[in-house]
């Protein structure tokens, strides 16, 4: 596998470990099946690569949107986050550009790259000396990256590259997952939060569940509140928003 600086997985007589990265694998993916929320898969993805890839001294898991506005996931550091809003906040950086082209990208010393020189240099003076990431996923605009940081310059090797690019390969499908596990834990919030403002409006009033998701919608429509901000007002508040409680339940059978 060969990085966009042009260096060889094979470079200086290296052989891959495969045996020994193949168990540590193994162990890493069965730990991630155990993991019950988002946030704690991709704070185990990113715990993981430091701990496996050689090299490796801050993680994070980027996220950019629109090929520019940057979200940090799971920093293991401040360094690892300002990492990531240096690179929005310059326009510029391995996540930004090369990721979109290259599936990896080691930069081997932050102090003399040439590519972008705005984010490398602050990246340096914030301390980091080099970097490595690896594309996990790109849908149009937007993609997922791993990063990896080194704070000496050099940091990192074939051998990095190596283990980044297999355990980058396990972090792509835990990260997708993950996604799919956040977006199941909002649908259940967003449906209990409905549930507990239906059960007060039955209550209250005397009217069916259909009855009281309709008033809901009714005050949504009525005071141009989304529905999951009406039932949150209502579930914490006891209240519906002012308009809507002025004009009474008024639902029908």
């Amino acid at each position: 596998m060969a990085s966009d600086d042009g260096s060889d997985a094979r470079e200086g007589g290296w052989s891959a470990p495969q045996d020994d990265v193949a168990s540590k694998l193994s162990d890493f993916a069965r730990s991630l099946q155990r993991e019950d929320s988002e946030a704690a898969v991709l704070d185990r993805l990113v715990r993981a690569a430091i701990d496996l890839v050689p090299g490796a001294d801050e993680a994070s898991i980027t996220l950019v949107t629109a090929r520019r506005r940057v979200a940090s996931r799971a920093p293991s550091s401040e360094l690892a986050r300002l990492v990531d809003e240096l690179q929005e906040r310059t326009g510029e950086g391995p996540c930004l550009s090369a990721v979109y082209d290259e599936r990896t990208v080691r930069v081997p010393d932050l102090r003399t790259e040439g590519r972008w020189p705005e984010f490398s240099s602050r990246a340096a003076d914030a301390g980091a000396g080099s970097m490595l990431s690896f594309q996990l996923f790109v849908e149009g605009d937007n993609l997922g990256a791993l990063n990896l940081i080194g704070c000496a310059p050099n940091a990192f090797t074939a051998e990095s590259e190596y283990v980044g690019a297999l355990v980058a390969s396990h972090a792509a499908v835990a990260f997708a997952d993950a996604q799919k596990l956040h977006q199941f834990e909002d649908a259940i919030a967003t449906r209990d939060l409905i549930g507990q403002a239906k059960g007060i409006l039955m209550e209250r009033y005397g009217i069916t569940s259909g009855q009281a998701f309709l008033m809901l919608v009714r005050v949504s429509t009525d005071t141009n509140t989304k529905l999951l901000a009406v039932a949150d007002e209502l579930a914490n508040t006891g209240s519906l928003p002012e308009r809507r409680r002025k004009r009474g339940p008024a639902v029908s059978g």
